[in-house]
């Protein structure tokens, strides 16, 4: 599922990315250490394996950083295509930024051991810098996809970067930078041969510091929560079961590292061995997957909210799209066609068409029979129930887009549906050969296209499925 692949790769980006910028401020923070005297061992730490740990950060991150690029344009190239025209220019600050924290991070890397500490602190204090901004331009341009805001009404692009939730998650992604790379120079402290008992507890305590903001981790949240939009915040408070599942991993992995951190490392001043520190990195890149998770799903059925639903439909083409059919726009030839059962000599044309429709309607997010596969969700489902559950697709599942095709091409998907979950045969009938029956069909699709509507659904809606 594409859903899938971009999901992961984004998970693990993220969380490279902000070990990169935490471990930039951490380097920092250990350099004044070094200059002012009140740490020995500070600079055989920073010339030792964190220094290699950050470079290779920052190279992964960047690595994957392409490969988001990649996929997002496989899966979605509307919403890229979308976000491009409204902040081409962002993006091109940012990628200013981000080419200062490379040249930066490897002249720090590089170089570093040979400067003054002065200068040293400089160059740290700019790949620090640098990291943060890229964060600073990213985040602005990634929350508003779930809350526009006021640039749905103004269309100013200063509407559309300082949007509602544009501060609360700046902040919390900062400290969570600061969170991960003080859990991971934890574990390199107690992997580096060279320190003693002594020097390994002063570098962590000295390194727990970066743990104290998350005190108000929490707070944020709330902050978060409270400017989503309403319907977005069903879904994370019972209204999908996945989103309050992966919602509760982060908010339960997130509140272990806190607590550890904040009364263990912070007020009892305990020492922290390599395997535990393990244990809570890996902690932090469940929180990590479970926040990102919830990012991604709390925009359903968009991927940008009001703009384009989760399929990469315009939510205002809907009504036209049933008129005129999703198929007519698609231009591509269909993939494996040659395993549709034949009809006259030619692939079966209502299983073409019904390929074509699963293809753009729900092929982003679903598979015909492999991950999160339409077949085992419809499971149980006759004919006629798929027929009517997919003309009112979004009073069924408000997180689910509506039906953007004619009637025809809904009996299509149906067709399909139903030839994949009968096993695939080499024979299948043309319902369009059913005569007053199929029309009779076609009506009672209109009719329910009609009772549904064009629109997402309400969040009257969303609580009444609950």
């Amino acid at each position: 599922m594409k859903g899938l692949v971009i999901g992961g790769l984004g998970i693990f980006h993220v969380f490279t990315a902000h070990f990169a910028i935490g471990g930039g401020m951490l380097l920092c923070y250990f350099q004044w250490l070094t200059m002012t005297g009140r740490s020995r061992p500070a600079r055989q730490f920073m010339n030792g394996y964190f220094s290699y740990l950050v470079l290779i950060s920052f190279v992964i991150g960047a690595l994957t950083g392409v490969g988001m690029w990649f996929t997002s344009i496989q899966v979605s190239p509307m919403t890229i295509g979308l976000m491009i025209d409204e902040f081409h220019w962002l993006w091109a600050i940012e990628w200013t930024f981000f080419c200062l924290e490379v040249v930066a991070g490897y002249a720090a890397y590089k170089y570093g051991s040979k400067l003054t500490d002065r200068a040293r602190l400089v160059l740290l204090v700019m790949y620090s810098y640098a990291a943060w901004m890229s964060l600073f331009w990213i985040n602005g341009i990634l929350s508003f996809q779930l809350t526009p805001g006021a640039w749905l009404e103004s269309r100013s692009l200063v509407d559309a970067f300082f949007n509602p939730t544009f501060l609360p998650s700046l902040l919390y992604r900062t400290i969570a930078a600061l969170v991960v790379a003080s859990l991971a120079s934890m574990v390199v402290i107690n992997l580096a041969p060279s320190f003693t008992r002594a020097e390994r507890e002063e570098l962590v305590r000295r390194a727990a510091w970066l743990l104290a903001p998350m005190a108000v981790m929490p707070l944020l949240g709330l902050w978060f929560l409270a400017v989503m939009p309403p319907d977005s915040r069903e879904w994370v408070t019972g209204g999908s079961a996945a989103m309050t599942m992966m919602l509760t991993i982060a908010v339960g992995a997130s509140s272990i590292v806190g607590a550890y951190a904040l009364i263990g490392l912070i007020r009892e001043r305990l020492y922290i061995n390599g395997a535990t520190a393990t244990v809570l990195c890996a902690l932090a890149y469940a929180a990590t997957a479970g926040g990102e998770f919830v990012r991604e799903g709390i925009r359903k059925p968009y991927t940008l909210r009001e703009l384009l639903f989760s399929n990469s439909i315009r939510p205002e083409k809907v009504e036209s799209l049933r008129k005129v059919g999703l198929t007519t726009l698609d231009p591509y030839p269909l993939r494996h066609e040659d395993r549709l059962p034949k009809l006259d000599g030619e692939p079966h044309p209502q299983l073409r068409t019904g390929a074509l429709v699963f293809r753009q309607q729900c092929g982003i997010c679903h598979t015909m029979d492999g991950v999160n596969a339409i077949v085992h969700l419809t499971e149980g489902w006759d004919a006629e129930m798929k027929r009517h559950n997919f003309a009112k697709l979004q009073k069924l599942k408000p997180f689910m887009p509506p039906f953007a095709g004619t009637p025809e091409e809904l009996e299509g998907l149906v067709q399909y549906v139903s030839w994949f979950e009968n096993g695939k045969p080499a024979q299948w009938a043309d319902s369009r050969k059913d005569g007053p029956e199929y029309v009779e069909r076609l009506a009672r699709i209109r009719k329910w296209f009609d009772e549904a509507g064009p629109e997402a659904a309400s969040k009257s809606e969303l609580k009444a499925q609950r």
